[in-house]
């Protein structure tokens, strides 16, 4: 199994915290990943592999952070269809809070990471649940992968590409699943995504809680 944080490399907020992440789970060999940025003109990614752009339009986000910040999950799962093994992916701000089971016993995706925003639902099973909190990732910041769900991930993105924790929702993959306790939790203190209207909802967001422009 492959494990990767996604960091701006260019921001030395996001370095900070990605090296946060490898350092809560050192029984895992996390690497960075490369996030891709705005600067790499998203838009045109997704034009050059006709992914259409209509659903990251909302008003509460940066649209090209949005869209890059997608992209470079979209980019991961394919690295873990061609690499044919699980894949364990963290956003930067993701913080192990407890060990991180090896071996779970999942279909296809499972989401480790605590909801970061908004209400939720109770997980009832200790260890593996149907996606319980929400109908959609409570956040993008900690799952896990096998190649065959990754190669649905990638295939559906070709027509209903969109923030990556609402694409991850049971409508498009019923077989979605989520951990119990979650073992991961997001520890964010800023974002380049969201403006201020799209903060509102996060658990952390507060007076100190920066919006960078990036």
């Amino acid at each position: 199994m492959k494990s990767y944080v996604i960091t701006i490399k260019e921001l030395p907020e996001s370095v900070k915290a990605a090296e946060r992440m490898i350092a809560s789970a050192p029984e895992y060999d996390i690497q960075r990943f490369d996030a891709i940025v705005p600067s790499n003109n998203p838009k045109q990614i997704l034009a050059d592999n006709n992914i259409p752009v209509g659903w990251f339009k909302e008003k509460g986000s940066y649209i090209d952070n949005c869209i890059a910040a997608f992209l470079s999950h979209w980019t991961l799962w394919q690295m873990c269809v061609r690499d044919g093994e699980e894949y364990q992916i963290f956003e930067h701000d993701a913080v192990a809070v407890m060990p991180i089971p090896r071996h779970i016993n999942y279909q296809g995706c499972i989401n480790l990471g605590a909801p970061s925003y908004g209400s939720q639902n109770q997980c009832t099973i200790l260890g593996v649940n149907p996606l319980t909190t929400k109908r959609y990732f409570p956040g993008a910041h900690a799952y896990r992968l096998k190649p065959r769900a990754a190669e649905s991930l990638v295939e559906m993105a070709y027509e209903y590409a969109q923030p990556t924790d609402l694409f991850l929702n049971l409508s498009f993959f019923p077989w979605l699943e989520e951990f119990y306790p979650h073992p991961v939790e997001a520890k964010d203190t800023f974002t380049t995504i969201q403006k201020v209207d799209g903060c509102t909802a996060k658990h952390n967001y507060g007076e100190a809680y920066e919006i960078i422009e990036f």
